[in-house]
């Protein structure tokens, strides 16, 4: 048991034992959390520890606790309540996480439906503005530190990519869902290298776009929206097993 009461202490500063060192912070924090739900260890009406205490038992910094506490929120399994704490508030993950006003099943399906001729029509009728634009903002991306700067370039890159599309019905709807986007974006970004491979993802697009290539453009988006559901299926349904945490009243 750790010194501040919460058993199966295990700080990321250099690596908890069997999680790789790709896996951020947040992903252990989250991942030891959902588990202590899950088996019960946190039963729906607990109290979660502060997130000072949080913070010592996983040797994290605050910022990093609260994303976490934020993830298990969108995730359905805790609610904040002003001024009281955090509680658990559901033993199992919600399966399709709302964001904004849409679920993710359904942005998914748009998505698909949309985005991926979307990206064809764009690598056929770009302009070199709509290059110049896309090749700015991809290295904007790339160097970009901040999670809420990044997101908020994400959704541009997305709004770009329909505009260049010619089309501007199109637009509209990417502008209807786009605050949906930035926000399952940041949902994502909780998975440590997700952000990374989204860069490489989105390059692969602005590459086949550049060159014209309407069928490389398409793959590129189909991938890109079969790997974001991929990220956010290993947000809701994980497999990896992690130490129990007590509740606050056990401390």
């Amino acid at each position: 048991m750790s010194s501040d009461g919460i058993p199966g202490s295990a700080s990321t500063q250099g690596g908890a034992p069997g999680i790789p060192r790709r896996v951020s912070a947040t992903d252990v924090v989250i991942a030891h959390l959902r588990d202590a739900i899950g088996s019960g260890e946190l039963a729906v009406g607990d109290k979660l520890p502060t997130e000072a205490e949080l913070g010592r038992h996983f040797g994290v910094s605050r910022s990093v606790v609260r994303e976490a506490l934020r993830t298990l929120q969108a995730l359905g399994l805790t609610v904040s309540r002003a001024g009281k704490g955090t509680y658990v508030e559901s033993a199992g993950v919600d399966q399709n996480p709302v964001f904004g006003s849409y679920s993710a099943r359904d942005l998914l399906e748009v998505r698909r439906h949309v985005e991926i001729p979307v990206a064809g029509y764009a690598a056929a009728r770009r302009t070199q503005d709509d290059i110049d634009h896309l090749l700015t903002l991809i290295a904007s991306m790339e160097r970009e530190t901040d999670p809420t700067a990044w997101v908020a370039l994400d959704s541009m890159f997305h709004l770009t990519v329909a505009r260049a599309s010619g089309n501007p019905v199109f637009s509209k709807i990417i502008e209807e869902i786009r605050d949906a986007l930035a926000r399952q974006s940041s949902f994502l970004n909780q998975l440590g290298d997700r952000r990374r491979q989204s860069d490489i993802e989105h390059r692969a697009l602005v590459e086949a776009i550049v060159e014209g290539s309407e069928g490389a453009a398409v793959h590129a988006m189909a991938a890109h929206l079969e790997l974001v559901e991929t990220a956010l299926n290993s947000l809701v349904r994980p497999g990896t097993a992690h130490p129990p945490i007590r509740r606050r009243s056990d401390t």
